[in-house]
């Protein structure tokens, strides 16, 4: 990648990074994901995100490791909706594939050669007994022995090693008061962590790349929609992941997310790009047009900066900005990203505002962000009772003629305004009645 473009990637993931910074992400990953080539990378991958101050429980499953262990063993495994039935002879080989997994992840973290990604990481791995369970019981007839569900997380003592600055790596066995051990569903287990600890994000890697459809990758869902798709999956991996993503999501988790363990980068690709890798699940995955705080100060002058520089817009400081915050609408992307602002602002005559600072992410040009923005901003000027909006511009003239303004004199403006105005810079003037 040459300098320049470099220098572009790194200024666009910059908003993702300010944004994941502290929070605290869930990411669960099967035995297949571990035994893939690209679980090295996958690794560096997850180091990077704790190295950028994000908070990371790792989620691991052994099925295959499992399986193997059986195999050798001479047994035979027995599969109901999706879930082994372990029998008490079988929980042994559970036990054995599930350390063997484990040291391997850990082994995998500890690395810290020169010219790697993970030198200088010095990431601490903490485990412990943090889940109880309880057993699935019988099922359709079926005894799953000792196949067993989440009855309780220990997240109090999951945050408090996360607060130390620990990564923190849970096994799919939890045991119950009498210290029976019983295999969980590792997807399950990921679910009900990511609910415990109130997470940001529950990340799911899989051989899939996400939802596919007809051939085509569903890049976002919301709660109905993948509840529609789960139903009607004939697919047991699929369901249970699914399944595992309503849960989620359906209890507080803001953001699940499904990608691929076999796409070289495709968890920062997923997490620090605006189009990601696999497929995003919200409660409502649509972009939300909200009032500003002052928590978006920082993301209000990323987005107008260049337009400042090209005097497009009046440049306008921090300070004032947070005097003005409350003048502020924003239309937020579903992964946090500011994709537009404007701003209304009285003025001494009650029924004229004036409409300014109008900006749309370069990335959304063409997407009628804008067009969205004015129409909620008119909105809000006709429920304060205002009957007419101005603006002063000097490059958008035809946009705001497309939408019903008018020009205007320096003369029409109300008084206020009109000591202010700036003759240097020249703006034309525009009206409207609403």
């Amino acid at each position: 990648m040459k300098s320049n473009g470099y220098v572009e990637f790194f200024r666009q993931t910059s908003p993702y990074i300010h944004a994941h910074r502290g929070k605290t992400f869930v990411i669960a990953f099967g035995g297949d994901a571990v035994l893939h080539g690209n679980f090295h990378s996958t690794v560096h991958d997850i180091a990077l995100l704790q190295s950028l101050g994000i908070r990371v429980v790792l989620v691991h499953g052994a099925r295959p490791q499992t399986e193997q262990r059986i195999a050798l063993s001479g047994l035979e495994s027995e599969f109901s909706h999706g879930l082994r039935v372990t029998h008490s002879h079988a929980i042994q080989c559970v036990k054995e594939a599930v350390g063997a997994t484990r040291l391997q992840i850990e082994s995998e973290l500890s690395m810290g050669l020169p010219n790697s990604p993970m030198h200088g990481a010095a990431i601490r791995v903490i485990g412990g007994n943090f889940i109880t369970a309880k057993p699935v019981g019988v099922r359709d007839g079926i005894d799953f022995q000792r196949t067993g569900e989440v009855r309780r997380v220990d997240g109090v003592a999951i945050d408090s090693q996360l607060q130390q600055g620990s990564l923190v790596l849970i096994s799919p066995i939890g045991f119950s008061p009498t210290g029976e051990a019983f295999n969980l569903s590792y997807q399950d287990l990921a679910s009900q962590v990511a609910v415990a600890l109130n997470a940001e994000k529950l990340i799911l890697i899989n051989q899939a790349r996400g939802v596919v459809r007809d051939n085509s990758l569903v890049r976002a869902l919301s709660l109905p929609e993948l509840e529609s798709i789960r139903q009607a999956s004939t697919d047991d991996a699929e369901q249970q992941m699914l399944g595992a993503a309503y849960q989620a999501c359906g209890n507080g988790v803001d953001r699940v997310h499904l990608v691929s363990c076999a796409e070289d980068g495709s968890l920062l690709t997923e997490l620090f790009t605006r189009d990601g890798s696999g497929t995003l699940v919200m409660k409502d995955h649509s972009e939300v047009i909200r009032p500003a705080t002052i928590d978006d100060v920082g993301g209000i002058i990323e987005l107008i900066a260049p337009l400042e520089e090209q005097q497009v817009l009046v440049k306008r400081s921090r300070e004032l900005l947070e005097t003005e915050i409350s003048r502020f609408m924003l239309v937020v992307h579903p992964e946090g990203v500011l994709l537009g602002c404007a701003a209304l602002y009285p003025t001494a005559d009650n029924h004229v505002g004036e409409l300014a600072c109008v900006a749309t992410h370069p990335e959304f040009h063409d997407q009628g962000i804008a067009t969205r923005l004015f129409d909620t901003i008119v909105q809000d000027a006709k429920k304060k009772g205002l009957t007419q909006l101005f603006v002063l511009t000097t490059q958008t003239a035809h946009w705001f003629l497309e939408r019903g303004f008018v020009e205007a004199q320096v003369a029409d403006l109300p008084a206020q305004k009109q000591s202010l105005y700036n003759y240097q810079r020249n703006s034309r003037i525009f009206s409207k009645a609403i």
